[in-house]
C-alpha cells in the first residue's frame, strides 16, 4: 500500500470530510467562506495577531500574483498539489507588501462552494479577480479543459466562470478595459499542442486570435498603455506586441530567453522574468533590454506593487516570493 505523507493525508481527509458533508442525504451544502487574517479564536472571541509579529510563508507552488491597490495587498495565486494528486487544491493567499502573511488561505480556507483546481495566470478588473484555472486532469493522461473563474475582490466569493473546451489549459491572462480576456496556451510538449493566444469575450464567445509563428511557447501576456497585447515567448527571447486584432506591431528582445512574467508600467517600460534562466529584464521604450536581476529560481508570472514600487515574483516549486525594488 502506498504511504501518504502526513500533510497530504490531512488535505485528503479534509476534502473527504467536505465531500461527505455535501453528499449527506437532505443536507444543504455549506456556504462559501473566505479565510480570516492571522489570529486566534478563543471562546468565540477573535484576537488578531500582534503588529510586532511577522509571519512568512503561505505560498504553495505559486504560479502568479496580482496587486490589490485598494487594500494594498498582494494576492498570491497558489496551484497547490497537482490535480492527479489532490483535486481542487488551489488557493489564494493575501500577502503584505513586506512579504509577511496577512491571510494564509483567503480563497480556499474551506472547499465549500469553491472549485479552484490548479490556477495559473491572474488579473483584476472592475472589482473582480480573474483566474486561469482548469478542470479535469485528475488521472495521468486524462485531458484538462481551460476555465476562467471569477471571484469578488472584496469577499473572495465565486462570481462566475467561462469554460473554454477548445483549450487544454491557459497559462497567463490579461483583461482589457472592456472585459475581454486574452489568454496564452503555451502548447508544444509531447502532445504537440498548438501554440495559441485566445480571445474570450464577456459573453463567453471564444476565438483563436493568434496561432503559430511568431509564437514560440507563448507564456506571459499583458496590455500596454495603448491597449495593445504584449506576449512573451518562452521558447526564445522575443517580446511581441500585437494589435487587439492580432496584427504584429513590434518585436523586442529580453536579455534572456525563457520568458514568463510580465509587468508593463504606465510609461511603457516592460519588466520580463525568465523562468528558465532566472533573470529579470528591463526594456525601456526604444532601448535594448538590460538585465537588472539574476539567479531567481523558477521566476514565474510576476506582479507589481505600485505603492512600494516593487516587483513580486512567485518562484513556483520553491514555495516563496521574490521582491525587487525598482527605480
Amino acid at each position: 500500500m502506498r504511504v501518504i505523507a502526513g500533510s497530504l493525508l490531512a488535505v485528503l481527509l479534509a476534502h473527504a470530510a467536505t465531500a461527505s458533508a455535501q453528499s449527506a442525504p437532505g443536507a444543504l451544502p455549506p456556504p462559501f467562506a473566505a479565510g480570516e487574517p492571522l489570529g486566534v479564536v478563543v471562546d468565540g472571541v477573535r484576537t488578531p495577531i500582534s503588529p510586532n509579529v511577522k509571519v512568512y510563508g503561505a505560498v504553495v507552488n505559486a504560479e502568479s500574483c496580482v496587486y490589490d491597490a485598494g487594500r494594498k495587498l498582494i494576492l498570491a495565486v497558489n496551484r497547490g498539489a497537482n490535480q492527479n494528486e489532490v483535486p481542487n487544491d488551489g488557493f489564494v493567499s493575501l500577502i503584505n507588501p513586506d512579504g509577511s502573511v496577512h491571510t494564509p488561505r483567503w480563497i480556499g480556507q474551506t472547499r465549500a462552494g469553491l472549485v479552484l483546481n490548479h490556477p495559473f495566470g491572474s488579473d483584476i478588473h472592475k472589482g473582480q479577480l480573474y483566474l486561469a484555472d482548469r478542470d479535469g486532469g485528475v488521472a495521468d493522461g486524462t485531458p484538462s479543459v481551460s476555465v476562467l473563474r471569477r471571484f469578488d475582490l472584496r469577499t473572495g466569493a465565486p462570481t462566475g466562470q467561462i469554460v473554454v473546451p477548445e483549450s487544454t489549459g491557459f497559462n497567463d491572462i490579461a483583461v482589457a478595459a472592456d472585459g475581454t480576456v486574452y489568454a496564452s496556451q503555451t502548447g508544444g510538449g509531447e502532445a504537440k499542442l498548438p501554440m495559441r493566444i485566445y480571445k474570450v469575450l464577456q459573453d463567453g464567445r471564444t476565438s483563436v486570435l493568434i496561432e503559430g509563428a511568431p509564437l514560440s511557447s507563448p507564456n506571459g501576456v499583458g496590455l500596454d498603455p495603448a491597449g495593445n497585447l504584449v506576449v512573451l515567448n518562452m521558447g526564445d527571447d522575443r517580446v511581441l506586441t500585437f494589435s487587439p486584432q492580432g496584427r504584429l506591431l513590434r518585436t523586442e528582445r529580453a536579455a534572456q530567453p525563457g520568458s514568463d512574467g510580465l509587468v508593463i508600467l504606465p510609461d511603457g517600460t516592460k519588466y520580463v522574468s525568465s523562468v528558465r534562466q532566472g533573470g529579470v529584464s528591463r526594456i525601456r521604450p526604444g532601448e535594448p533590454a538590460e538585465l537588472i536581476a539574476r539567479g531567481i529560481p523558477s521566476a514565474a508570472s510576476m506582479c507589481f506593487d505600485s505603492d512600494s514600487r516593487r516587483l513580486v515574483i512567485p518562484m513556483n516549486p520553491n514555495n516563496a516570493l521574490a521582491f525587487i525594488s525598482i527605480e
